[in-house]
C-alpha cells in the first residue's frame, strides 16, 4: 500500500536561525556547528525516516526545539530540505509542489487568518482556491461553522476572535477543500480543556472519513489519546516510533521511580540494582537516582530498608507508571516538557 506521507533521509541545516514560519526556534539546540563559513549552522533535522499510511493519525511528539515543526515545513513545502526526499502520496514534494499542495491542508503553529476577512468568507474563498463551486462551498461553510461552534460570529470579521476561535477557524479553513492530508501543527497549543475536547472529537471524525492526519505536539496525553501511531523525535533524529501502547511496553520495568537521597553512592545504587523487579538504575543530579523497575508503590518498604542501612536519608519518591514520558526520560535523561 502506498504511503500517504513518506520521507528519506530527511536533512535541514540552517545558516541562520529557523524562520518563524518553520516553528519557534525549532531545531535551534545543541547540535549546532560550526565550518569555514563563519555563520553558525543548525542542524534541524538529521536524516528523518518516515511512512504514514492512509487514513492514519500520526503523531509527531517532542519538546519545542526538537525538529517537529521543520518537519511538517518540508512536507507542505514551506521549507526547503538540504537533502533528502520527501512525498505526499506518489508525490515528491518539491519537484511536484503544486500537486502535492492540491492533497493537503495545513494549520500553522500560529494563526494566519485574514483579519480583514468574515469567518464565512474566509471558508468561501478558500474553497474558491481549489475550485469549489458557489453552492458546493457554500454549503461545506456552513457545515464547518455548525460544526466548530462558530456560527453566531461567522458574519463577524476575525481580528475580534479569541485565541481558540481563530484556532477553530484555522482548522476549519484547512478542511474546507476536504484534503486527503492534514496537517496540524501544535493544534491544541493555548486552548482551554473543553474546546480541546472539541478539537480533538474532530479529528477523530475526520480521521474516520478515511483522512491521514499528521499533528506534532508536546503534549503527552494528547498525543495518547489521539494518535495510531508515533514517532518521538529530539534533536533532529526520531529516537523511538511505534504504537503509543508498544512504546510504553518498551520502557524497561515499565514503572519509574524517581528518588532523592541526602547523598548515594555507588554500594546504594548497587544495592538498589539488586532489588527485586529492579531492571535499571540511574545515578540523577542532586543525590537522586531513576529506578526503572516491574513494581512502584510495594518497592518503597526495600528501597528504604537499602538507604537505611547504608545511613542514607530518603528525601522524597516520586512514582510515574508506564508513559511517553518515560520513555523519552529513557533515551535521553530528560523531560519532554523540557
Amino acid at each position: 500500500m502506498e504511503s500517504a506521507i513518506r520521507t528519506r533521509s530527511l536533512r535541514k541545516i540552517y545558516n541562520s536561525p529557523p524562520p518563524a514560519a518553520a516553528g519557534r526556534g525549532d531545531g535551534a539546540g545543541p547540535r549546532a556547528k560550526r565550518n569555514k563559513d563563519p555563520k553558525m549552522q543548525i542542524m534541524a533535522l538529521d536524516g528523518i525516516d518516515l511512512d504514514v499510511a492512509p487514513g492514519q493519525i500520526f503523531g509527531l511528539l517532542g519538546p519545542n526545539g526538537a525538529g517537529k515543526s521543520t518537519t511538517v515545513g518540508i512536507l507542505t513545502t514551506r521549507v526547503r530540505p538540504t537533502s533528502g526526499i520527501a512525498w505526499i502520496g506518489e508525490h515528491d514534494v518539491w519537484r511536484e509542489q503544486t500537486a502535492a499542495k492540491r492533497k493537503i491542508g495545513v494549520v500553522a503553529q500560529r494563526p494566519n487568518l485574514d483579519f480583514s476577512l468574515t469567518a464565512r468568507e474566509i471558508l468561501l474563498f478558500h474553497g474558491a482556491y481549489f475550485g469549489q463551486g458557489t453552492h458546493e462551498r457554500s454549503e461545506r461553510a456552513q457545515a464547518l461553522l455548525d460544526r466548530f461552534k462558530l456560527t453566531d460570529r461567522a458574519d463577524q470579521l476575525v481580528r475580534g476572535f479569541s485565541g481558540g476561535m481563530m484556532q477553530r477557524m484555522s482548522i476549519a479553513r484547512a478542511m474546507m477543500h476536504d484534503p486527503q492530508v492534514l496537517f496540524l501543527d501544535e493544534p491544541s497549543v493555548g486552548l482551554d480543556p473543553q474546546t480541546r475536547l472539541l478539537l480533538w472529537e474532530i479529528i477523530r471524525e475526520y480521521n474516520q472519513k478515511g483522512r491521514t492526519i499528521l499533528l506534532t505536539t508536546h503534549n503527552m496525553e494528547e498525543a495518547d489519546t489521539l494518535c495510531q501511531q508515533l514517532a518521538i523525535i529530539d534533536h533532529g533524529r526520531i529516537i523511538a516510533q511505534g504504537t503509543p501502547r508498544d512504546l510504553k511496553a518498551s520502557i524497561p520495568g515499565g514503572y519509574l521511580l524517581r528518588l532523592r537521597f541526602g547523598h548515594h553512592s555507588a554500594e546504594l545504587l548497587e544495592r538498589l540494582g539488586a532489588l527485586g523487579g529492579v531492571t535499571e538504575v540511574r545515578p540523577s543530579e542532586n543525590g537522586g537516582s531513576d529506578l526503572y523497575a516491574s513494581r512502584g508503590g510495594s518497592l518503597i518498604p526495600e528501597v528504604v530498608n537499602a538507604a537505611a542501612a547504608l545511613s542514607v536519608e530518603l528525601h522524597d519518591v516520586h512514582i510515574s507508571e508506564p508513559s511517553l514520558e518515560n520513555l523519552f526520560l529513557h533515551h535521553t535523561g530528560r523531560s519532554l516538557r523540557e
